[in-house]
């Protein structure tokens, strides 16, 4: 077996630059089209129940006020472009400059894949909007899911057997509970439980609980802890052999025996090590607790710092104690994990859970924002750790920014899963989800020989409640034929929120052009619509449409590109993503077929 010092050499190694990969060069040219500049004022104020001194209870303000600046081309239909090419390259769409990198590897579609295929892996492990990530082990198997927050089927759970490479297995939550933010993901006597912050409605946030014998369902209807005004549960046994949550705070409440219900009163855990007053972080906010018993100590890692904010905000910060019940002792390596400038590849990183390898070795998991690349959400990230002889441990991943040996003993899995669709078969949750629905949301949806049928609600994207579909990658491409019936409008969107979106809409006599948010009336096209193939075409946040009637033979080129890259929670709140979406509003229904998607390499010009 590798010794500490043995596996630190080896990552120092790597991260030196012993090995190198080719880089993926970035676009570096502007589409040419004369722009008019358009400033969008969006108030997106949103507020986390929490701690934010960490003393008791108490309301937190996550930052979402914003203006978003985006520029808009064109009039509505544009030239034909019988080749169906996007025809531009983009500066690079971005917030941030990225230092050169080695490229990843190329999994399904040409999405990127963690594992390089020779005994390296290159961060993020699961691409996109994975964030909060909490990651179970169970024998040789490693089970992980994340914050789903508006999207339904949510609680997506990931399988792996040795870290590194993930694909998705089902949804364990059906009921529509609002947002849900950062879950705990556990096994006890042999049953599987996820512990959930929600607020149904936009009530007062509680804790809820789910459980399932296998995990891959069925799951339990949610049951409400009625733990009142947290987030952010972690479960552990005591070592009276009792169940506990630790919340934000940190505070902690003990469970009864089957986990659920409480049986005791919330209170005060730990006091958060502080950073030094003149780092720049957006707020204290401790949240995310994470527990782990080994040896004759528990360890509780915790976030602190803010979630979104400036780059250097969100951290990781570890404690321990020989009892549940304290005191806590601060690591003396604390921050173990931070961000520290706008150079780095990874962003904000913070909000890990512990995780022993397959040989036995350590990782933490956690997650971040990819530089240049806030709209793709908080992806999920692994990192090396070490256990030091004075029974603390120390990250040894560095900023993540070169590839790094795998988890030592595990047996390569499914990488991701493809998303293209021909509607054959039921994947709503593991890839399609209802942006927040309403109860009975999913009836809107029905599967049939033809295709799958979408059912209009609202009158437009706004107020549609779409289907979504997460994405990963920097540039890519998807296509969907949407036939209409009825007075049905429908069209494809990349879509944040109802305050946040770009598409294309289709209805019976009109095409419709959105942008910020909101239909540009001045770019309607009259064109009598049955059915229409639409493309989307994303070139590192700069977005180019393509429509054809007559089943792809020959394109239309939109007039207008549309650049997202603000289009993400520092501007709107919400700590969600950018994500293919597909709306139908108006009285009628429209039916989805062949959706492809491919990612697309950078091309310079």
């Amino acid at each position: 077996m590798m010794t500490n010092d043995a596996r630190r050499k080896a990552v120092k190694t790597m991260l030196a630059g012993a090995v190198t990969l080719s880089a993926t060069p970035a676009l570096a040219a502007t589409a040419g089209v004369t722009a008019n500049s358009r400033s969008a004022t969006v108030a997106g104020t949103g507020t986390r129940p929490g701690n934010g001194n960490g003393n008791g209870n108490g309301t937190r303000t996550r930052p979402g006020n914003g203006n978003g600046n985006g520029n808009g081309a064109g009039a509505g239909a544009g030239a034909a472009d019988t080749s169906g090419n996007a025809n531009a390259a983009t500066s690079r769409g971005g917030d941030g400059c990225t230092p050169p990198s080695p490229g990843w590897g190329k999994g399904v579609e040409g999405q990127r894949q963690a594992d390089l295929g020779n005994g390296l892996y290159r961060n993020p492990i699961i691409a996109g909007d994975h964030p909060d990530p909490t990651v179970l082990k169970d024998g040789s198997d490693y089970y992980l899911t994340y914050s789903s927050f508006y999207s339904y089927p949510g609680l997506v759970i990931w399988h792996s057997t040795d870290l590194v490479n993930w694909r998705p297995i089902t949804a364990a939550l059906t009921k529509p509970l609002g947002a849900v933010w950062a879950v705990d993901l556990c096994k006890h006597n042999g049953r599987y439980f996820i512990y959930i912050p929600a607020a149904p409605d936009g009530d007062a946030w509680s804790i809820y609980a789910i459980w399932a014998d296998n995990i891959a369902g069925p799951w339990s209807e949610p049951v409400d802890l009625k733990i009142a005004g947290c987030i952010d549960p972690g479960h552990v046994v005591g070592e009276d052999g009792k169940r506990y949550l630790f919340v934000n705070g940190i505070r902690k409440i003990r469970l009864t025996d089957d986990g659920l219900a409480t049986d005791g009163q919330l209170e005060k855990a730990y006091e958060p090590w502080r950073y030094p007053a003149d780092w720049v972080v957006e707020n204290f906010a401790p949240e995310g607790p994470k527990l782990l018993r080994r040896g004759k100590w528990f360890y509780l890692v915790t976030a602190v710092g803010g979630t979104a904010g400036p780059v250097t905000g969100h951290m990781v910060i570890a404690a321990r104690s020989a009892s549940i019940h304290g005191p806590w002792e601060h690591c003396p390596h604390n921050p173990l994990v931070r961000t520290t400038g706008t150079a780095e590849p990874w962003w904000s990183r913070g909000h890990a859970t512990l995780v022993q390898g397959p040989a036995g070795d350590w990782w933490m998991i956690y997650h971040g924002y990819e530089n240049g690349y806030r709209t793709l959400g908080r992806q999920t990230l692994l990192e090396p750790i070490e256990w030091t002889a004075d029974g603390w441990f120390r990250a040894l991943g560095g900023d993540l920014s070169r590839p790094l040996p795998k988890p030592r003993g595990g047996k390569a899995g499914p990488s991701g899963h493809a998303l293209s669709d021909n509607f054959s078969s039921n994947r709503m949750g593991v890839q399609w989800a209802f942006h927040d629905p309403a109860p009975g949301e999913s009836r809107r949806a029905r599967y049939t020989q033809q295709g799958l049928e979408l059912a209009g609600r609202g009158h437009t994207p706004a107020d549609s409640r779409p289907l979504t579909c997460g994405v990963g990658e920097h540039s890519y491409q998807g296509e969907i034929t949407l036939t209409l019936d009825g007075q049905a409008e429908a069209g494809l969107l990349l879509f944040y929120n109802s305050k946040a979106f770009v598409g294309l809409g289709f209805a019976p006599d009109t095409i419709k052009t959105f942008q910020y948010a909101e239909e540009h009336g001045w770019a309607r096209v009259q064109r009598a619509t049955s059915t229409v193939r639409v493309r989307l075409t994303n070139v590192e946040n700069v977005i180019t449409f393509h429509y054809s009637h007559d089943g792809g033979r020959h394109w239309t080129l939109h007039g207008t590109r549309m650049e997202v890259s603000g289009i993400h929670h520092n501007v709107f709140g919400g700590f969600l993503s950018l994500k293919l979406g597909v709306y139908c509003a108006g009285a009628g229904t429209v039916r989805l077929n062949d959706f492809t998607f491919r990612a697309l390499d950078a091309v310079s010009k």
